[in-house]
């Protein structure tokens, strides 16, 4: 094996190990905005609106994987630059998961949403007219991408 090799493998068991211990979890998310709306969704299993998105797979970087969650829950395709808007410590549940948060003003519609077992439903909501029951951290996250309030580092 050539020492490049060695040096490869020998990082490869390191994260290995390392990510198998640490057990951290990666999520991203995606924004939305058109105009002054946002798209949300409402998941089957958890309460509240909140923003599409889920988890990194392997192999993904967090901006594809943001990208691929926004299309598989909502039917809209990422076709412009999208920014990133921070790196939260999501820490309501437990202290190991971090979300990715992108903001995306061009997408396309590629197929209408149909609600499943995981998405119950989806909808666009103007930034100052946000539903009763939207989830407290991704009311937060608008008010602070609106210039509402200053960015938190937690989700």
């Amino acid at each position: 094996m050539t020492p490049k090799g060695w040096h490869r493998l020998r990082a490869q068991i390191f994260l290995t190990v390392k990510g198998a211990s640490k057990r951290m979890t990666l999520g991203a998310r995606g924004v939305l905005i058109d105009g002054s709306k946002v798209l949300l969704i409402k998941h089957t299993y958890v309460p509240g609106w909140q923003f599409p998105g889920g988890g990194v797979d392997p192999g993904e970087t967090m901006q594809s994987a943001m990208e691929r969650e926004v299309y598989e829950e909502t039917g809209y395709r990422v076709t412009g630059e999208v920014e990133l808007f921070g790196v939260f410590h999501n820490n309501h549940v437990t202290n190991r998961d971090h979300v990715a948060l992108y903001t995306c003003r061009k997408f396309e519609m590629v197929r209408s949403f149909q609600a499943n077992f995981e998405i119950a439903e989806m909808g666009w909501f103007d930034h100052r007219a946000l539903p009763d029951d939207m989830a407290m951290s991704a009311s937060r996250r608008v008010a602070e991408i609106f210039g509402d309030s200053a960015q938190s580092p937690t989700w």
